[in-house]
């Protein structure tokens, strides 16, 4: 064996006998703090140079005089080192309680340490991460405050609105049973009229919980959106004449969809009926159908005068009426109309929006296009 491979294979086990002795002494030190660990495995490496470095320099048999100019550059190269794995366990320390608090702060907004103050990348994007978690959590928390008030005013509003006929039933029901109705013909006709008003508020109930369940089964085919306004415009008529309002229709090029056709009908009927309550005599109401880049539009428009800013994001809530008072108008439902119309739109994998015009406001529904050709 030649001097040189053999000064190199005693130094290098020396060095890799301190290593072993080092890397047992990081695994008893285990779960134990990282500045401690950190700190110990610099030592072992400065110890593992140094002892390899002290074996080949006797080996090589140099003066005593380099020898210890040697063991010197060793020795404070080892002190250089340690010191700055201090300072790395320091930071490493620092950025873990930084996300320490990060976790400890998630729902409650942006998590500490995402501004980049943190000492590595890695820590930097696992902070990063954590504020994402915490702003998606916070969001979730505040819908889930959204559904939870929607459903304490749809219990409020329901429970007031199923009172009232209920105890007017009960009063014509004991003035038949008595025999001091002075009509009892009129009292039939207005116990039909609640009975209806009833069962229209049992269905709405029943879809709406179909489509928070998920429950809500489609029977999709080709439609026309002609047709779709053609069914809502014939369907509401009566009552656009009754309020004594205009309703007319405005349809482009034909746009087929594959949708449900009840269902979609059920939608845009609703959207015409609110639009024709909310208008006032000798007003107007026009229902549009037509192509907007990838997307077939339905868009109703009223005279209503306006939503007010506030309420625009509330629009399409549970139970939203768009008024304070608890006493509903004797044609008004529960306010949950809309709330089944976005149902409806998202579940063909649509969207539907309101906005303010000059006179009134505008819902509009945007449903995906229909493979078959445009026009077909």
């Amino acid at each position: 064996m030649s001097d040189d491979v053999c000064v190199i294979v005693i130094g290098g086990g020396s060095a890799a006998a301190v290593g072993l002795v080092g890397l047992a002494v990081m695994r008893a030190l285990r779960g134990r703090s990282l500045r401690l660990a950190l700190f110990a495995l610099a030592v072992s490496s400065v110890l593992a140079m140094v002892t390899g470095t002290v074996v080949a320099a006797q080996e090589m048999f140099i003066s005593p005089e380099d020898f210890g100019v040697l063991l010197t550059v060793c020795v404070a190269s080892g002190i250089v080192t340690s010191a700055m794995a201090l300072l790395l366990a320091r930071a490493m320390v620092a950025d873990s309680r930084t996300l320490r608090r990060a976790v400890r702060a998630l729902g409650h907004g942006a998590a500490p340490g995402a501004d980049g103050s943190l000492s590595t990348a890695e820590m930097g994007e696992l902070s990063r991460e954590l504020s994402l978690t915490s702003a998606r959590l916070a969001q979730a928390r505040e819908r889930e405050r959204g559904l939870e008030r929607s459903r304490r005013e749809l219990v409020a509003w329901v429970s007031h609105d199923l009172r009232t006929p209920l105890a007017g039933l009960r009063a014509m029901v004991e003035a038949l049973e008595d025999g001091v109705a002075p009509e009892p013909a009129r009292y039939h006709t207005q116990m039909r009229l609640a009975v209806d008003r009833l069962s229209g508020m049992v269905d709405d109930l029943f879809m709406l919980s179909r489509i928070h369940a998920g429950a809500l089964a489609l029977s999709p085919e080709w439609v026309t959106l002609a047709d779709l306004v053609d069914q809502a415009v014939a369907g509401t008529n009566p009552l656009a004449r009754a309020q004594g309002v205009l309703l007319g229709a405005e349809v482009g090029d034909p746009v087929v969809v594959r949708a449900d056709v009840r269902e979609l009908s059920r939608a845009l009927t609703n959207l015409v009926v609110n639009a024709i309550r909310h208008t006032p005599s000798a007003g107007s109401v026009l229902v549009e159908a037509g192509r907007r880049h990838q997307h077939a539009v339905l868009a109703v428009s009223d005279a209503c005068g306006g939503i007010p800013p506030d309420d625009l994001g509330r629009v399409f809530d549970v139970a939203w009426r768009g008024t304070a008072a608890r006493t509903p108008e004797p044609d008004s439902g529960a306010g949950l109309g809309l709330a089944i119309v976005r149902g409806i739109v998202e579940a063909h994998s649509g969207a539907v929006e309101v906005r303010n015009t000059d006179h009134g406001c505008r819902f509009e529904v945007r449903l995906p296009l229909s493979a078959v050709p445009y026009g077909a």
